[in-house]
């Protein structure tokens, strides 16, 4: 069928929205009309070259859509089901699948991060040229083909604007706190970057029910929105005080867990720092792959200090996603106010640029 698609050609280059032509559902595989698609920092990274990819390919990874058509075998989706984008769809039968890790599934290192479909190749082309599905789900297009099990179906009373970040985003933020800190009710937290991830940590640690929940970026606009989303107190990062500020709002101890979403060296030493003795670093944050980070050994080992890596926020997704939904039903999720900015799709390169200027929490692209 033909299609729109935001297409990478060349990393560093502009993306170039133009017509793509994507093969129908085989077995397994399910055809999703997208409707809206979260800008990430992940769809940032390779097209502005900071992470290795083979081009050409259709960035997105993060959204929601309509089932239009499903392939044969296909069981738990019909057409018209609302769905969310799971980029990490599982086998279900490798080590990590059956420990309870899905995101941490095999698989996912011989398709989702080499831009293929669970089956291992490409429905889409444009230019004579095969094209691969970034993340295998390619949902900077009017329509996506992915594997049955990379699709989370939710309620249909809940707008497009509030699914489109759900599958990376929210889960992610929030996961992080109650998936790999599962911090106790009363704790202290800091959060370093206020972006679509940092914001989700915030508010679920306001759902822990954590006493303190301190925000760190280095723009204002951030920090604004880490207050609406729950933050107790916010703090420039690049302050000169900040440490000293965040341990006179922890009884001078530091906080209990301490969380990196941003994944730079420099943020990693802070973060470390920040900690009280015997807390948690959890880092979220996505680093260039050349990205190396020290911190000293003596006091991380004499404080008993603990650093856990957390991704897709180290839960279940098929689980998770419709939980977070019904939090958001009951108002006690926000998830409209993360798309404080939405495009159209070509309008694409724009969303890009102000994700990486930090302008406010999340850019949506938009197909209604």
């Amino acid at each position: 069928m033909n299609i729109n698609a935001a297409i990478l050609w060349e990393q560093g280059a502009p993306l170039s929205v133009e017509a793509a032509e994507l093969g129908g559902p085989r077995a397994g595989e399910v055809l999703v009309e997208v409707k809206a698609a979260g800008v990430c920092h992940s769809d940032l990274h390779p097209a502005r070259g900071e992470w290795p990819a083979r081009t050409p390919l259709v960035l997105g990874h993060e959204g929601a859509g309509v089932v239009r058509e499903v392939g044969e075998g296909v069981q738990a989706l019909r057409p018209g089901d609302r769905v969310v984008f799971c980029w990490a769809p599982p086998c279900g039968v490798c080590p990590p699948c059956k420990e309870g890790r899905p995101v941490l599934c095999d698989r996912l290192e011989r398709t989702t991060y080499r831009n293929r479909l669970p089956a291992g190749d490409t429905l889409l082309s444009a230019r004579g040229q095969r094209l691969a599905h970034y993340n295998g789900t390619a949902c900077f297009a009017d329509f996506a083909v992915v594997a049955e099990e990379g699709l989370i179906p939710v309620a249909d009373d809940v707008p497009f604007e509030a699914l489109a970040t759900l599958g990376c985003a929210v889960v992610t933020g929030v996961g992080a706190v109650f998936n790999a800190a599962r911090p106790e009710l009363g704790a202290r937290v800091a959060v370093i970057g206020a972006g679509g991830v940092g914001l989700n940590v915030v508010q679920g640690a306001r759902l822990a029910g954590c006493e303190t929940v301190v925000a760190l970026d280095t723009r204002a606009e951030p920090l604004r929105l880490a207050r609406e989303f729950g933050a107790t107190e916010v703090f420039d990062a690049t302050g000169e005080r900040v440490n000293e500020q965040v341990r006179e709002l922890t009884g001078g101890r530091g906080a209990d867990y301490v969380f990196d979403t941003v994944g730079a060296p420099a943020t990693l030493a802070q973060a470390l720092t920040l900690a009280r003795k015997g807390g948690t670093v959890v880092v979220t944050g996505l680093s260039r792959l050349d990205a190396l980070a020290s911190f000293p050994l003596f006091p991380f080992v004499m404080q008993e200090k603990r650093l856990v890596g957390s991704v897709y926020g180290s839960g279940q997704p098929a689980r998770d996603v419709p939980r977070l939904v019904e939090l958001y039903r009951e108002g006690r999720l926000k998830l409209t106010e993360l798309a404080t900015r939405t495009y159209q799709l070509e309008e694409v390169n724009e969303a890009l640029d102000a994700l990486a200027d930090a302008r406010g929490a999340r850019g949506i692209i938009r197909w209604e």
